[in-house]
Parts: structure tokens; C-alpha cells; sequence
């Protein structure tokens, strides 16, 4: 098996590749208002009771309609998947890492037409959405080879005539809730580290992006996974996502989303259930308030450029999205004329269009929300771009800068999760890193400067997960910069990882003398 390398990004500049997206497009087109079923052990079911997955950009457009479980075939996709552990647990792990390696190659040779239905159902631009499926790819492919690396166990002393062996064997049942912001990618990333590891699944993905998911189970049935491994169960969140979660055959929950629905698993977790015998496992990425930090040793056109586009990437509805920048007092002034200038320079509109460097936010929550938490900017800062939106076709929301905000102010400390900034001014590189940790999250981060010694004051005392320098802080990269934060940023161990796979298995030691 060669080394692993991630998957190559698209250029969009080579005239080949962008009629190829094109015509992925067009190809996603003739599919859309399509009929998926739930997959249960292998069966296709039809429920009357639908999801229906419209587009965001374009909110009139349906992507299709999924049908939708209900507590009993919630019960009989945990009874399907129960029955199949027995045997999968057995399956030896290069087989399943095959299995993984076999999907990558489907969905290498379909690169486009997923980006393509990203694009459609999430509102990914076609720079953004190329990179989702390469990360989805990536998943498959590092945590194949991961499994290959812990298939033996580790080592482990033995005494003279003694034998020891310390080995990792599998959970048990899965529950994965992935979210509809990286609907491919996490997805795929957290439903497959449970499966090579030899567990069973349930997979719930979010409501307004399923029909991604079901496509990527086809995929996986065509690399030959068998049926009952992965149980494709979407369903309203607290009806069928807090019956699985309170389930006592669930083994772990491998939960992506927000603050609030990520504590309030945890808790429920924790209840022992009637006929439990063992403590569920929660595996939590629950979002950030991340900043970059601006020194004023710093290439402040790397700084703007920085801004800008890790705060209005997919409209910053990225867990690590730039949401809060932090500038010393010495190049204030200059980082945020760039800042705004860069800002007013965006395109905001349809992600079909390759021309537009912003799309649209998720749905009409999301809208709303952000919508609200600009009018409270308004009173907390000074609007130098944006602050304006318009829901009349699709959900779009132009990029807000904010600048003069005190540490204090909510746009500094609470989660937008849209295409807002707030900037505030620090007296000193150690202040701007002492207002950078005052969050209750603790995911991404970013420092720009040229001083190597503030570098490494950074690398010991910014408190978070994924740390960048002299770049912006969103697009780790599967196996090279492994993701996951700490305190309300959820659970850590990073996904993408060398240790990830372990969270999905269990250590067991066998002693035998001779």
C-alpha cells in the first residue's frame, strides 16, 4: 500500500476542468426532485412522511425528497445493525480498509458530479465544494491505512515464559449525526472511521442535506460493504436522533454541530438505560469563536488577504471560520481598510456561478439568525461592510465587517456561523492573545507575523486545537493537519488523525504463560 498523499484540489483556470463542472452540473440537474428511501439492513423503505432537501441559492428548487424514519424503523435499523456486528466485528481489517480504498477510487471517478450536487443542496461554490469531496476522499483513504497500522495491536513487554498482547477490538454500535455544513466530508469521514474499525452504523445527517448522504451509501454498497453495516436513517432530531442516542444497544455517538445539541447528547449519553452494560462513548465537534491575531511585525496584505477569506469562505459556515480578528494597535488602521476594501470586493450570488466568490447561508434559521446578530452588531461596533441581506430567492447575506468591537461584545463571544467579522484592537501582541482565548470555544486560531519569538508565545499560550501561522485558520487537511478542539469546541481527538480510529475501538489484553 503506497503512502498516503491528499487528494489533489481542481484548477478551475484550466478550461478542461470547468467544462467538466459544467457538465457535472448539468448532469446533477436532470436528477433533482428525486425519491431516496431509507436503507435499513440492506432494504430500501418508503415512508410517506418525507424530507424534502430544497437549494438554498435557489429556494423554490427541490434536490429531492428522502423519506424520513420514525421511532419503530429507527428500532428495526438498530435491530439490522445489532445482527450484522456479529459477523462484521469478524471481518478482517484489510478487507474493510478495501472497502474503503474501493470507495475512494468511485468517488475519484466521480469527483464532479458529487462537488456538483454539493454545490446544489449545501450552496458550496465550486472552489469550495472540490475541496469537500477531496477531503471525503481523504477520509477513506488515511483512515484505510490507519486501520492497516492498528490491526496488530501494540506492542506491549512479556516476561520469560510469558506471552502478552495488547490488541484493539471494535465498540459495537454507532450512532453518527453528521452535520449539513460539510455534509460529504465529516460525513463520510465519521461514518467510515466507525466502519473500517469494525463497528456498525446508524447514520442520521442533517435534514437539510440528505441526499448527499444516501448517494454516498450507494457508493459504499458498489465497493462491497455489506448490508446492515451502515443503516442510512434520517429523521427528525428529537424524535429519532434522541431515541438512538438513549438506545442502551448504542455503543458510542459520533456527533458534528453546534454547542447546545452537542451538551445536550452528552447528557443524555451519560443516563444509564435499561439493559445498558456499558458507559456510551461521545465523540463531539461542537463549533468555535476563532480568531486570527494580527501582530504588527506582520505582511499585512497576507493579514487582509487571511481575513477575508477565512471569514467569508461558504459565508463562514465553517466551525472554523475566522468570526473574531484581533489587530495590534500599530497597523490597526491599515489591516482594516484593506479588510473592508477586500470586502467590497466580493461577489455574493448564485454557487452555480463560478464567478461568485460567496453563496448563500444554509435555510431560513440561518438567515434569521445572522440577520438578528447584524442588528446587534450594529449597536456593539462600527459597520464598515456589509450588513445587509435578501431572502427573496435564495438565503444570501452579504459579508459584514465590523471594526472598534470591545473583547466583550457579543458579535465578539457568541457563534454567528455566517459571513460576519468582528475586529478589536489589542495594546500588545500578548493582549491580542489574551482576548483571542477569552472564549468559552477553543477550535482555530491564526497568528500573522514575522516575529518568531511572539510565534512561539503563540504556540504555548493560544489555547486552541488547530493553530495556524502566517495562513488563514480554516482547511486543515486530512493526515497533515488533524482537527478537533478543545473545551465547547467538543471532545478533541482530531479527526484526520493518528489517533482518531482509536476513539472507535477498545484495547484488550491477553496474558498467557508457558
Amino acid at each position: 500500500m503506497i503512502n498516503y498523499k491528499h487528494e489533489p484540489f481542481t484548477d478551475f483556470s484550466v478550461e478542461e476542468n470547468k467544462q467538466a463542472y459544467t457538465e457535472a452540473l448539468a448532469k446533477v440537474e436532470q436528477q433533482l426532485g428525486a425519491d431516496y428511501p431509507l436503507i435499513i439492513g440492506g432494504e430500501r423503505i418508503t415512508t410517506a412522511d418525507k424530507i424534502n432537501s430544497y437549494n438554498p441559492a435557489n429556494k423554490a428548487q427541490l434536490i429531492g425528497r428522502v423519506s424520513k424514519a420514525d421511532q419503530e424503523l429507527a428500532e428495526k435499523a438498530m435491530q439490522a445493525a445489532n445482527e450484522t456486528f456479529k459477523t462484521w466485528k469478524k471481518v478482517k481489517p484489510e478487507v474493510r480498509a478495501d472497502v474503503l480504498f474501493k470507495a475512494a477510487t468511485i468517488i475519484r471517478r466521480r469527483k464532479h458530479e458529487f462537488s456538483a450536487l454539493l454545490t446544489k443542496e449545501a450552496g458550496k461554490s465550486w472552489n469550495e465544494a472540490d475541496v469537500e469531496t477531496a477531503e471525503a476522499i481523504d477520509f477513506l483513504e488515511y483512515y484505510g491505512r490507519q486501520m492497516l497500522r492498528l490491526k496488530d495491536g501494540q506492542p506491549v513487554e512479556s516476561r520469560p515464559d510469558e506471552y502478552n498482547r495488547y490488541d484493539y477490538i471494535p465498540l459495537g454500535i454507532g450512532i453518527v449525526i453528521s452535520p449539513w455544513n460539510f455534509p460529504f466530508a465529516i460525513m463520510a469521514g465519521t461514518t467510515v472511521a466507525a466502519v473500517v474499525t469494525g463497528n456498525t452504523v446508524l447514520l442520521k445527517p442533517a435534514s437539510t442535506t440528505p441526499v448527499i448522504a444516501y448517494k454516498f451509501i450507494e457508493v459504499l454498497e458498489e465497493a462491497g460493504l455489506p448490508a446492515g453495516v451502515v443503516n442510512f436513517v434520517p429523521g427528525n432530531g428529537a424524535e429519532v436522533g434522541d431515541y438512538l442516542v438513549d438506545h442502551p444497544l448504542t455503543r458510542f455517538i459520533s456527533f458534528t454541530g453546534s454547542r447546545d445539541v452537542g451538551l445536550r447528547i452528552n447528557k443524555r449519553a451519560s443516563v444509564l438505560n435499561d439493559g445498558q452494560i456499558w458507559i456510551k462513548r461521545v465523540i463531539a465537534e461542537m463549533g468555535g469563536k476563532d480568531t486570527i491575531v494580527v501582530d504588527k511585525e506582520a505582511d499585512l496584505e497576507l493579514a487582509a488577504q487571511s481575513i477575508v477569506k477565512s471569514s467569508f469562505g461558504f459565508a463562514g459556515q465553517k466551525c472554523s471560520a475566522c468570526s473574531r480578528v484581533v489587530i495590534v494597535k500599530d497597523v490597526y488602521d491599515e489591516v482594516v481598510a484593506r479588510v473592508t476594501e477586500l470586502t467590497k470586493e466580493l461577489t455574493v450570488g448564485d454557487p452555480t456561478n463560478p464567478s461568485h466568490f460567496l453563496n448563500s447561508v444554509i435555510d431560513q434559521n440561518a438567515f434569521k439568525k445572522i440577520s438578528e446578530y447584524i442588528e446587534i452588531g450594529k449597536g456593539e461596533g462600527r459597520l464598515v461592510a456589509g450588513g445587509t441581506a435578501d431572502d427573496s430567492v435564495g438565503y444570501f447575506v452579504q459579508p459584514t465587517v465590523f471594526v472598534d468591537v470591545e473583547p466583550s461584545a457579543r458579535i465578539m463571544k457568541e457563534e454567528i456561523f455566517g459571513p460576519v467579522v468582528a475586529i478589536a484592537k489589542a495594546d500588545s501582541f500578548e493582549e491580542a492573545i489574551s482576548i483571542a482565548n477569552d472564549t468559552e470555544y477553543g477550535l482555530t486560531g491564526a497568528v500573522i507575523t514575522k516575529n518568531r519569538l511572539n510565534l512561539e508565545y503563540a504556540r504555548e499560550e493560544f489555547h486552541v486545537g488547530n493553530l495556524y501561522f502566517n495562513r488563514g485558520c480554516t482547511g486543515a487537511i486530512v493526515g497533515y493537519q488533524p482537527f478537533g478542539g478543545f473545551n465547547m469546541s467538543g471532545t478533541d481527538s482530531k479527526a484526520g488523525g493518528p489517533d482518531y480510529l482509536q476513539l472507535h475501538l477498545q484495547a484488550k489484553t491477553t496474558s498467557e504463560m508457558f
